[in-house]
């Protein structure tokens, strides 16, 4: 799966996103735990926009992404930005750092593009193994109900001054998987003609118990839910958690 050309639409897709909100809630979870300083691993960096407003606040940052075409926008990001930003291109489960680091982030749900649960431990297990033994893992992800009751059958469609999105969820007969079709339309020089571009893949949710065997299988250990980006716990119609982890101790 290398969203090759999602890569070309996605900033244009994703304006609504609080990024600069988001890394502000990042670095304030992990100053609880002592962490303000030293290398920080962003894990499917995507198009690197938070990899760099990590950087910008202190942070030595790594970025990982499976896609190639991703990592050369975030590395165009994080020139502008002045910003030395180390980019991987690896898939999760195949994470392979130069040694430890002090702490891990994965954001916008990209836990939920794994195929499957055998490959959402792998890249746990992954995780665990680079991270430092007080690091923390700080990371989100969509919740059976945002894909049952808010992503499932739905048609939605994005009007760009570069580009215009007919995004098309179909629910899986588990209730968990979305699968997605996205069809771009690209307006061309000729008047009044597009270009149509195409991209497929899925998201699979898990329940809350799901999640914590998981990453107990993976040695790791929940110290604090969020709902979303902000200090509320989490509920029944939670869209996006976020979860604050720890590494066992062996």
């Amino acid at each position: 799966m290398s969203y090759d050309v999602f890569s070309a639409y996605y900033d244009a897709l994703t304006e609504n996103v609080q990024y600069s909100a988001a890394a502000n809630r990042i670095c304030s979870l992990l100053s609880r735990y002592g962490i303000d300083r030293g290398l920080l691993l962003d894990l499917g960096c995507g198009t690197g926009t938070l990899s760099v407003l990590l950087a910008q606040r202190g942070f030595e940052v790594i970025g990982a992404d499976c896609s190639p075409d991703m990592l050369m926008e975030a590395q165009r990001k994080a020139a502008e930005a002045e910003k030395q930003i180390l980019f991987l291109c690896q898939p999760m489960e195949q994470l392979d750092l130069y040694g430890t680091v002090r702490a891990v982030v994965c954001t916008l749900d990209a836990l939920n593009h794994l195929p499957n649960r055998e490959a959402v431990e792998t890249a746990l297990r992954r995780v665990s193994l680079f991270l430092e033994p007080d690091g923390i893992f700080i990371f989100d992800v969509n919740t059976l109900y945002k894909h049952r009751e808010t992503l499932g059958n739905k048609t939605f469609v994005y009007d760009t001054d570069t580009v215009y999105c007919v995004w098309q969820n179909t629910l899986g007969r588990d209730g968990a998987t979305v699968d997605i079709d996205l069809d771009f339309f690209v307006p061309l020089e000729e008047d009044g003609l597009y270009e149509r571009e195409t991209e497929h893949f899925s998201e699979r949710a898990y329940s809350a118990d799901a999640w914590e065997e998981m990453l107990k299988n993976a040695g790791l250990h929940i110290l604090a839910q969020f709902d979303g980006y902000t200090e509320n716990a989490p509920h029944q119609t939670s869209e996006r958690l976020v979860y604050v982890v720890g590494k066992d101790s062996k």
